[in-house]
Protein backbone atom coordinates (compact mmCIF):
# COMPACT_ATOMS: atom_id res chain seq x y z
CA UNK A 1 0.00 0.00 0.00
CA UNK A 2 1.34 3.60 -0.82
CA UNK A 3 -0.56 5.63 0.82
CA UNK A 4 -0.62 9.47 1.07
CA UNK A 5 -2.99 11.50 3.69
CA UNK A 6 -3.98 15.34 2.17
CA UNK A 7 -7.08 17.67 2.01
CA UNK A 8 -9.61 16.86 -0.49
CA UNK A 9 -10.69 19.04 -3.14
CA UNK A 10 -14.28 20.34 -4.04
CA UNK A 11 -14.52 17.54 -7.14
CA UNK A 12 -13.00 14.62 -4.52
CA UNK A 13 -16.06 15.12 -2.17
CA UNK A 14 -18.60 12.16 -3.92
CA UNK A 15 -15.76 9.96 -3.48
CA UNK A 16 -14.37 10.88 0.03
CA UNK A 17 -18.55 10.38 1.52
CA UNK A 18 -18.58 6.95 -0.47
CA UNK A 19 -15.78 6.03 1.74
CA UNK A 20 -17.20 7.30 4.97
CA UNK A 21 -20.84 5.52 3.84
CA UNK A 22 -19.02 2.54 3.43
CA UNK A 23 -17.02 2.62 6.35
CA UNK A 24 -20.17 3.52 8.88
CA UNK A 25 -22.24 0.66 6.66
CA UNK A 26 -24.48 3.41 5.99
CA UNK A 27 -27.08 3.97 2.73
CA UNK A 28 -27.87 7.68 2.80
CA UNK A 29 -30.38 9.32 0.44
CA UNK A 30 -28.86 12.37 -1.59
CA UNK A 31 -30.53 14.69 0.85
CA UNK A 32 -28.92 13.31 3.59
CA UNK A 33 -25.57 14.42 1.36
CA UNK A 34 -26.21 17.73 0.78
CA UNK A 35 -27.25 18.27 4.17
CA UNK A 36 -23.35 16.64 5.28
CA UNK A 37 -21.96 18.61 2.28
CA UNK A 38 -23.39 22.21 3.32
CA UNK A 39 -21.55 21.81 6.59
CA UNK A 40 -18.44 19.77 5.37
CA UNK A 41 -15.43 22.62 5.64
CA UNK A 42 -13.25 21.26 2.75
CA UNK A 43 -10.17 22.86 3.31
CA UNK A 44 -10.29 20.81 6.69
CA UNK A 45 -11.31 17.68 5.26
CA UNK A 46 -8.22 15.13 4.56
CA UNK A 47 -8.71 11.85 2.87
CA UNK A 48 -6.11 8.73 2.60
CA UNK A 49 -5.59 7.41 -0.80
CA UNK A 50 -4.02 4.31 -1.56
CA UNK A 51 -2.99 5.24 -4.67
CA UNK A 52 -5.83 7.39 -6.39
CA UNK A 53 -8.46 5.30 -4.02
CA UNK A 54 -9.15 7.10 -1.18
CA UNK A 55 -9.68 4.64 1.73
CA UNK A 56 -10.28 7.08 4.60
CA UNK A 57 -11.23 10.06 5.90
CA UNK A 58 -11.53 12.97 9.14
CA UNK A 59 -13.35 16.44 8.96
CA UNK A 60 -12.85 19.15 11.43
CA UNK A 61 -15.93 21.66 12.04
CA UNK A 62 -15.10 25.57 13.46
CA UNK A 63 -16.71 25.26 16.98
CA UNK A 64 -16.58 27.70 19.39
CA UNK A 65 -17.14 25.46 22.33
CA UNK A 66 -17.95 26.32 26.12
CA UNK A 67 -15.14 25.44 28.65
CA UNK A 68 -15.08 25.82 32.55
CA UNK A 69 -14.67 29.76 32.43
CA UNK A 70 -16.37 30.97 28.90
CA UNK A 71 -15.80 30.04 25.22
CA UNK A 72 -12.83 28.94 23.28
CA UNK A 73 -12.27 27.84 19.72
CA UNK A 74 -12.32 23.90 19.27
CA UNK A 75 -11.83 21.81 16.28
CA UNK A 76 -15.25 19.45 16.06
CA UNK A 77 -13.46 15.91 14.94
CA UNK A 78 -16.06 14.40 13.14
CA UNK A 79 -16.97 11.95 10.30
CA UNK A 80 -13.88 9.76 10.81
CA UNK A 81 -13.58 6.42 9.07
CA UNK A 82 -11.55 3.88 7.02
CA UNK A 83 -12.57 1.68 4.19
CA UNK A 84 -13.02 -2.10 5.67
CA UNK A 85 -10.70 -3.11 3.02
CA UNK A 86 -8.02 -1.11 4.10
CA UNK A 87 -8.65 -1.45 8.20
CA UNK A 88 -5.26 -2.24 10.58
CA UNK A 89 -2.75 -1.04 8.07
CA UNK A 90 -2.26 2.20 9.49
CA UNK A 91 -4.57 4.61 8.14
CA UNK A 92 -6.69 6.07 10.75
CA UNK A 93 -3.28 6.51 12.55
CA UNK A 94 -2.35 8.26 9.61
CA UNK A 95 -5.00 10.58 9.83
CA UNK A 96 -5.25 11.44 13.19
CA UNK A 97 -1.28 11.93 13.08
CA UNK A 98 -1.56 14.89 9.95
CA UNK A 99 -4.80 16.14 11.43
CA UNK A 100 -3.25 16.61 15.27
CA UNK A 101 -0.23 18.27 13.56
CA UNK A 102 -1.90 20.11 11.09
CA UNK A 103 -4.12 21.68 13.94
CA UNK A 104 -0.67 22.35 15.60
CA UNK A 105 0.55 24.06 12.41
CA UNK A 106 -2.52 26.02 12.24
CA UNK A 107 -3.04 27.68 15.79
CA UNK A 108 -6.76 28.18 15.36
CA UNK A 109 -6.71 25.97 17.81
CA UNK A 110 -5.61 24.40 21.09
CA UNK A 111 -8.19 22.10 21.85
CA UNK A 112 -10.44 19.28 19.50
CA UNK A 113 -13.30 17.13 20.57
CA UNK A 114 -15.00 14.52 19.22
CA UNK A 115 -17.64 11.68 19.88
CA UNK A 116 -16.65 8.31 19.49
CA UNK A 117 -18.39 5.64 17.26
CA UNK A 118 -16.21 3.13 19.21
CA UNK A 119 -15.09 4.37 22.93
CA UNK A 120 -11.91 1.79 22.89
CA UNK A 121 -10.57 3.94 19.94
CA UNK A 122 -9.09 7.58 20.36
CA UNK A 123 -7.48 7.54 23.40
CA UNK A 124 -4.40 6.05 21.88
CA UNK A 125 -4.28 9.47 20.45
CA UNK A 126 -4.38 11.68 23.68
CA UNK A 127 -8.27 11.93 23.48
CA UNK A 128 -9.59 11.65 26.87
CA UNK A 129 -13.18 10.93 28.16
CA UNK A 130 -14.23 14.18 29.30
CA UNK A 131 -17.85 14.07 29.36
CA UNK A 132 -20.68 11.43 29.64
CA UNK A 133 -23.77 11.28 29.48
CA UNK A 134 -27.30 9.46 31.01
CA UNK A 135 -30.04 7.53 28.90
CA UNK A 136 -33.52 7.95 30.57
CA UNK A 137 -36.83 5.26 29.95
CA UNK A 138 -38.82 6.45 31.86
CA UNK A 139 -42.63 4.89 32.29
CA UNK A 140 -45.55 7.98 31.95
CA UNK A 141 -47.17 6.28 34.42
CA UNK A 142 -45.03 6.75 37.12
CA UNK A 143 -43.32 9.85 36.46
CA UNK A 144 -44.93 12.21 39.15
CA UNK A 145 -43.00 15.22 40.73
CA UNK A 146 -42.15 15.94 44.03
CA UNK A 147 -44.35 18.39 45.85
CA UNK A 148 -41.40 21.10 45.77
CA UNK A 149 -41.53 21.34 41.79
CA UNK A 150 -41.10 25.08 40.70
CA UNK A 151 -43.81 26.43 39.21
CA UNK A 152 -44.49 30.21 37.21
CA UNK A 153 -48.48 31.09 36.34
CA UNK A 154 -46.76 33.27 33.89
CA UNK A 155 -45.19 30.24 31.65
CA UNK A 156 -47.70 28.80 28.87
CA UNK A 157 -46.29 25.28 27.34
CA UNK A 158 -47.43 26.11 23.48
CA UNK A 159 -46.89 23.39 20.34
CA UNK A 160 -45.00 24.77 17.98
CA UNK A 161 -44.14 23.87 14.57
CA UNK A 162 -40.36 23.65 14.51
CA UNK A 163 -39.12 25.09 11.74
CA UNK A 164 -41.11 28.11 12.88
CA UNK A 165 -40.21 27.79 16.62
CA UNK A 166 -36.52 28.58 15.26
CA UNK A 167 -36.20 31.86 16.55
CA UNK A 168 -37.15 30.85 20.40
CA UNK A 169 -35.24 27.52 20.02
CA UNK A 170 -31.89 29.57 19.17
CA UNK A 171 -32.75 32.37 22.29
CA UNK A 172 -33.15 29.26 24.65
CA UNK A 173 -29.60 27.51 23.35
CA UNK A 174 -27.79 30.78 23.05
CA UNK A 175 -28.74 31.51 26.87
CA UNK A 176 -28.06 28.40 28.41
CA UNK A 177 -24.45 27.31 26.28
CA UNK A 178 -21.90 30.24 27.74
CA UNK A 179 -23.03 28.29 31.77
CA UNK A 180 -22.38 24.42 30.10
CA UNK A 181 -18.83 23.03 29.71
CA UNK A 182 -19.03 21.15 26.70
CA UNK A 183 -22.20 22.81 24.53
CA UNK A 184 -20.59 24.24 20.88
CA UNK A 185 -22.24 27.16 19.05
CA UNK A 186 -24.63 26.43 16.52
CA UNK A 187 -24.95 28.40 13.27
CA UNK A 188 -28.23 28.35 11.31
CA UNK A 189 -26.30 25.74 8.39
CA UNK A 190 -26.09 23.46 12.05
CA UNK A 191 -29.89 24.18 12.96
CA UNK A 192 -31.15 23.67 9.43
CA UNK A 193 -29.31 20.46 8.29
CA UNK A 194 -28.50 18.27 12.07
CA UNK A 195 -31.18 19.60 14.83
CA UNK A 196 -34.47 20.43 12.14
CA UNK A 197 -34.69 18.17 9.32
CA UNK A 198 -37.68 15.79 9.53
CA UNK A 199 -37.41 13.35 6.33
CA UNK A 200 -38.33 9.60 6.28
CA UNK A 201 -34.61 8.97 7.12
CA UNK A 202 -34.35 11.45 10.25
CA UNK A 203 -37.61 9.63 11.75
CA UNK A 204 -35.97 6.12 11.89
CA UNK A 205 -39.87 5.01 12.06
CA UNK A 206 -40.96 7.27 14.66
CA UNK A 207 -43.48 9.95 14.11
CA UNK A 208 -42.78 13.76 12.50
CA UNK A 209 -40.56 15.80 14.99
CA UNK A 210 -42.08 18.20 17.13
CA UNK A 211 -41.70 21.13 19.51
CA UNK A 212 -42.59 22.34 22.74
CA UNK A 213 -42.01 26.09 24.19
CA UNK A 214 -42.44 27.32 27.30
CA UNK A 215 -43.13 31.43 27.46
CA UNK A 216 -44.02 34.21 28.74
CA UNK A 217 -45.04 37.53 28.48
CA UNK A 218 -40.92 38.17 27.55
CA UNK A 219 -40.54 35.07 25.08
CA UNK A 220 -39.36 31.19 25.38
CA UNK A 221 -37.85 30.08 28.20
CA UNK A 222 -37.67 26.17 27.14
CA UNK A 223 -38.21 24.02 25.08
CA UNK A 224 -38.66 20.49 23.99
CA UNK A 225 -37.62 18.52 20.49
CA UNK A 226 -39.40 15.53 20.27
CA UNK A 227 -40.77 12.51 17.91
CA UNK A 228 -43.87 10.40 19.67
CA UNK A 229 -44.76 7.19 18.04
CA UNK A 230 -48.74 5.35 18.50
CA UNK A 231 -48.88 1.81 19.91
CA UNK A 232 -51.82 -0.22 21.29
CA UNK A 233 -51.34 -3.72 22.51
CA UNK A 234 -54.01 -6.69 21.93
CA UNK A 235 -56.15 -5.53 25.16
CA UNK A 236 -56.37 -1.84 23.30
CA UNK A 237 -54.62 -0.34 25.75
CA UNK A 238 -52.42 2.09 24.35
CA UNK A 239 -48.39 1.64 24.43
CA UNK A 240 -46.93 4.67 22.44
CA UNK A 241 -43.74 6.25 23.47
CA UNK A 242 -41.86 9.42 22.94
CA UNK A 243 -38.43 9.93 21.83
CA UNK A 244 -36.90 13.39 23.66
CA UNK A 245 -34.37 14.40 21.48
CA UNK A 246 -33.15 17.66 23.16
CA UNK A 247 -34.64 19.83 26.19
CA UNK A 248 -33.26 23.36 27.45
CA UNK A 249 -34.52 25.73 29.83
CA UNK A 250 -33.36 28.78 31.02
CA UNK A 251 -34.98 27.99 34.75
CA UNK A 252 -36.12 25.98 37.21
CA UNK A 253 -39.95 26.57 36.67
CA UNK A 254 -39.51 26.53 32.59
CA UNK A 255 -37.43 23.62 32.69
CA UNK A 256 -40.09 21.58 34.71
CA UNK A 257 -43.12 22.88 32.85
CA UNK A 258 -41.48 21.74 29.33
CA UNK A 259 -40.44 17.84 31.25
CA UNK A 260 -44.16 17.97 31.92
CA UNK A 261 -45.62 18.31 28.55
CA UNK A 262 -43.49 15.88 27.47
CA UNK A 263 -44.18 13.57 30.24
CA UNK A 264 -47.47 14.05 30.20
CA UNK A 265 -48.60 13.73 26.85
CA UNK A 266 -51.54 11.16 25.98
CA UNK A 267 -51.64 7.88 24.89
CA UNK A 268 -47.57 7.28 25.78
CA UNK A 269 -46.60 4.90 28.17
CA UNK A 270 -43.42 5.66 28.04
CA UNK A 271 -40.15 8.61 27.18
CA UNK A 272 -36.70 7.68 26.03
CA UNK A 273 -34.77 10.26 26.69
CA UNK A 274 -30.90 10.14 25.57
CA UNK A 275 -27.86 11.84 26.14
CA UNK A 276 -28.76 14.26 28.90
CA UNK A 277 -26.39 15.37 31.49
CA UNK A 278 -25.26 13.48 34.14
CA UNK A 279 -26.51 15.96 36.26
CA UNK A 280 -29.85 16.46 35.34
CA UNK A 281 -32.27 18.14 37.52
CA UNK A 282 -35.14 16.04 36.45
CA UNK A 283 -33.35 13.25 38.77
CA UNK A 284 -34.43 15.87 41.66
CA UNK A 285 -37.54 16.24 40.23
CA UNK A 286 -38.88 13.07 39.84
CA UNK A 287 -40.74 12.09 43.38
CA UNK A 288 -39.36 8.03 42.71
CA UNK A 289 -36.13 8.69 40.82
CA UNK A 290 -35.95 4.68 40.01
CA UNK A 291 -38.30 5.41 37.16
CA UNK A 292 -35.84 6.88 35.35
CA UNK A 293 -34.23 3.60 34.50
CA UNK A 294 -30.62 5.50 33.74
CA UNK A 295 -27.73 4.07 31.41
CA UNK A 296 -24.17 5.54 31.38
CA UNK A 297 -22.37 6.18 28.37
CA UNK A 298 -19.62 8.32 27.40
CA UNK A 299 -20.14 11.58 25.46
CA UNK A 300 -17.47 14.16 24.83
CA UNK A 301 -13.72 12.77 24.13
CA UNK A 302 -11.08 15.75 24.59
CA UNK A 303 -7.63 16.19 22.93
CA UNK A 304 -5.32 18.81 23.37
CA UNK A 305 -3.37 19.57 20.71
CA UNK A 306 -0.96 22.37 22.62
CA UNK A 307 -1.14 21.87 26.21
CA UNK A 308 0.02 25.02 27.54
CA UNK A 309 -2.36 27.31 25.26
CA UNK A 310 -5.17 24.47 26.20
CA UNK A 311 -4.75 24.92 29.77
CA UNK A 312 -4.24 28.80 29.52
CA UNK A 313 -7.32 29.66 28.01
CA UNK A 314 -9.91 27.54 30.71
CA UNK A 315 -10.24 28.94 34.29
CA UNK A 316 -10.08 27.30 37.53
CA UNK A 317 -12.47 26.57 40.50
CA UNK A 318 -9.31 26.78 42.74
CA UNK A 319 -5.63 28.11 42.96
CA UNK A 320 -3.00 25.49 41.75
CA UNK A 321 0.72 26.05 41.65
CA UNK A 322 2.31 23.08 39.81
CA UNK A 323 4.85 21.87 37.24
CA UNK A 324 3.13 19.12 35.16
CA UNK A 325 5.28 16.63 33.30
CA UNK A 326 3.39 15.83 30.02
CA UNK A 327 4.05 12.45 28.18
CA UNK A 328 2.52 12.72 24.72
CA UNK A 329 3.78 10.14 22.07
CA UNK A 330 1.17 11.55 19.29
CA UNK A 331 2.36 15.66 19.97
CA UNK A 332 6.45 15.92 20.70
CA UNK A 333 5.58 19.20 20.81
CA UNK A 334 3.51 18.36 24.09
CA UNK A 335 6.15 15.91 26.04
CA UNK A 336 8.08 18.19 28.32
CA UNK A 337 7.17 20.00 32.19
CA UNK A 338 5.10 23.18 31.98
CA UNK A 339 4.93 25.24 35.22
CA UNK A 340 0.27 26.26 35.83
CA UNK A 341 -0.24 28.85 38.07
CA UNK A 342 -3.87 28.86 37.97
CA UNK A 343 -4.04 32.64 40.00
CA UNK A 344 -1.88 33.65 36.93
CA UNK A 345 -3.43 31.63 33.83
CA UNK A 346 -0.42 30.93 32.59
CA UNK A 347 0.82 27.58 31.75
CA UNK A 348 4.70 27.66 30.43
CA UNK A 349 8.18 25.57 29.52
CA UNK A 350 10.00 24.99 32.63
CA UNK A 351 13.43 23.52 33.81
CA UNK A 352 11.79 23.19 37.64
CA UNK A 353 11.09 19.57 38.77
CA UNK A 354 7.55 17.92 37.98
CA UNK A 355 5.41 17.49 40.91
CA UNK A 356 2.79 15.81 38.95
CA UNK A 357 3.45 13.23 36.02
CA UNK A 358 0.32 12.37 33.45
CA UNK A 359 -0.21 11.27 29.74
CA UNK A 360 -2.20 13.96 27.80
CA UNK A 361 -4.89 12.21 27.62
CA UNK A 362 -5.70 12.04 31.16
CA UNK A 363 -5.17 16.15 31.24
CA UNK A 364 -7.77 16.09 28.38
CA UNK A 365 -10.46 14.11 30.51
CA UNK A 366 -9.94 16.16 33.42
CA UNK A 367 -10.21 19.89 30.66
CA UNK A 368 -14.15 20.02 30.74
CA UNK A 369 -14.27 19.93 34.65
CA UNK A 370 -16.10 16.73 35.01
CA UNK A 371 -13.07 13.95 35.55
CA UNK A 372 -11.68 14.25 38.89
CA UNK A 373 -8.08 13.13 38.59
CA UNK A 374 -7.60 10.32 41.93
CA UNK A 375 -9.37 7.58 39.99
CA UNK A 376 -6.67 7.87 37.11
CA UNK A 377 -3.47 7.93 39.64
CA UNK A 378 -5.34 4.84 41.60
CA UNK A 379 -5.33 3.09 38.12
CA UNK A 380 -1.39 4.08 37.12
CA UNK A 381 -1.55 7.15 35.05
CA UNK A 382 -0.54 9.69 36.98
CA UNK A 383 2.88 9.88 39.34
CA UNK A 384 2.58 12.28 42.15
CA UNK A 385 6.10 13.51 42.93
CA UNK A 386 5.10 16.09 45.76
CA UNK A 387 2.54 14.86 48.04
CA UNK A 388 -0.79 17.07 47.65
CA UNK A 389 -0.25 17.82 44.36
CA UNK A 390 -2.80 15.56 42.39
CA UNK A 391 -5.48 17.08 45.07
CA UNK A 392 -4.49 20.24 44.49
CA UNK A 393 -4.18 20.18 40.40
CA UNK A 394 -8.39 18.09 40.80
CA UNK A 395 -9.55 20.77 42.69
CA UNK A 396 -8.60 23.36 40.52
CA UNK A 397 -9.91 21.52 37.45
CA UNK A 398 -13.32 20.57 38.33
CA UNK A 399 -15.90 22.86 37.67
CA UNK A 400 -19.87 23.06 38.39
CA UNK A 401 -21.95 21.95 36.06
CA UNK A 402 -20.63 18.69 34.60
CA UNK A 403 -19.79 19.13 31.28
CA UNK A 404 -22.36 17.92 28.30
CA UNK A 405 -22.23 18.06 24.61
CA UNK A 406 -26.18 17.62 24.37
CA UNK A 407 -26.13 16.43 20.51
CA UNK A 408 -23.46 14.51 18.20
CA UNK A 409 -21.52 16.57 15.71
Amino acid sequence: MSLTVRAITDSEWPAYSDVLFEAFNSSYPSEIRERWRELAEIDRTIAAFDGDLAVGGAQILSFSMTVPGGPIPVAGVTSVGVLPSHRRRGVLTALMTRQLHDLHENGREAVAALYASEAGIYGRFGYGRAADTLSFRIPTHDSAFTRSAPTDPALRLRLVPPADALPALQRVYDAVRPGRPGLYGRSGGFWRNEILPDTEHDRGGMGPLRCLVAEDATGARGYALFRARGRWNEHSVPEGEVRLLELMATDPAAYALVWRGVLDRDLCAVVHAGRRPVDDPIMHLLADPRRLNAIWFDDLWIRLVDVDRALAARAYAAPADLVLEVVDEICPWNAGRLRLVTDKGSCEPTDAPADLTLPVDVLGAAYLGGRPLRAAADAGLVREHRPGALRELSAAMMWDPAPWGCRVF
